[in-house]
């Protein structure tokens, strides 16, 4: 299952974790990523830094997913 995640303008992979509250803290988030236990549109990613687009879809552990709206 998809969850649609709402953000106000662009955000960061690291950002985006803690904001739907797959993590508590952005240490946690940056070992998440660098692990490579985070995909975006179904690639590894492990840049926490990387802007997440409108539609992007992240997906962690292989079982959660979310999809990012952008509300400008």
């Amino acid at each position: 299952m998809c969850v649609e995640t709402i953000v106000n303008g662009i955000i960061r992979l690291d950002q985006f974790l803690k904001w739907a509250g797959v993590v508590g803290t952005g240490g946690m988030a940056k070992a998440l990523i660098q692990d490579g236990e985070v995909k975006v549109n179904g690639y590894p990613e492990t840049r926490r830094g990387k802007k997440l687009n409108n539609g992007d879809v992240v997906q962690v552990f292989d079982e959660s997913s979310y999809k990012v709206i952008i509300k400008e």
